[in-house]
């Protein structure tokens, strides 16, 4: 049997690659990537020549299986996302669940984070968080999304993109209030990166009137015992 590295990969800046990862990379027979174009700029940063081959969202149930028979026969492969930590809000899970299920070793070369990043630089009580992933597209489900959540008492961390944004954070505001505390950070380790900070009202003024641009990821300080804005 072979071996199933998953490798996180820098955020934003290249060169949040660790050492381990950089020896990984040029070890192994082949390295499946979310975005072979974006993998090939981190690796020829770095100097590694790996063999390329892709796996994402629509990636086939046959290529699933074919790649797992590989590691089944003894090559080493490397799993990376686009960005940060495979198999965290992006396809890594089913190849992982296949080759466990096949018996083949899964281990992990720990990389950067842009939940744990974010949540850091937030300012917030940091001790226990609930990471919630995307929101979700439709404005409806997002809204039932934000009314399960609105009592929850830890930190809570969510992904959005920028043409959202706004009316992420509109829905926010109509169901936590207007008050409640949060950072929206954006563009994380790269040249532009901004982390801001102030209340969820503050946050909907600022991005109606400048256009959102990036990636964001938002941080909100959960329910300290006050009323919320929803009506459930």
């Amino acid at each position: 049997m072979g071996t199933l590295y998953l490798v996180g990969t820098p955020i934003g800046n290249l060169e949040d690659l660790t050492l381990r990862a950089i020896r990984i990379l040029g070890e192994v027979a082949f390295v499946m990537a979310e975005d072979t174009r974006s993998a090939r700029t981190l690796l020829g940063h770095h100097g590694i020549a790996a063999s390329l081959t892709s796996f994402h969202d629509f990636t086939s149930p046959a290529k699933l299986r074919h790649l797992v028979e590989r590691i089944e026969q003894g090559e080493d492969a490397a799993l990376i996302s686009e960005a940060g930590m495979p198999g965290v809000s992006d396809p890594g899970y089913p190849l992982v669940r296949e080759a466990l299920a096949a018996g083949c070793e899964v281990t992990c070369v720990p990389g950067p984070s842009a939940v744990l990043t974010a949540l850091v630089l937030s300012g917030l009580p940091a001790h226990a968080f609930h990471y919630v992933g995307f929101l979700p597209r439709r404005a409806g489900e997002r809204r039932r999304t934000l009314a399960r959540l609105a009592l929850e008492a830890d930190t809570l961390i969510c992904f959005e993109s920028p043409h959202r944004l706004v009316s992420a954070l509109s829905d926010i505001a109509a169901t936590f209030g207007e008050e409640r505390p949060m950072a929206v950070a954006r563009e994380l380790t790269k040249r532009f990166e901004e982390v801001l900070r102030g209340t969820v009202g503050e946050m909907v003024a600022r991005f109606q009137t400048v256009k959102p641009r990036g990636e964001f990821t938002l941080v909100l300080q959960g329910n300290s015992g006050v009323t919320v804005a929803s009506n459930d």
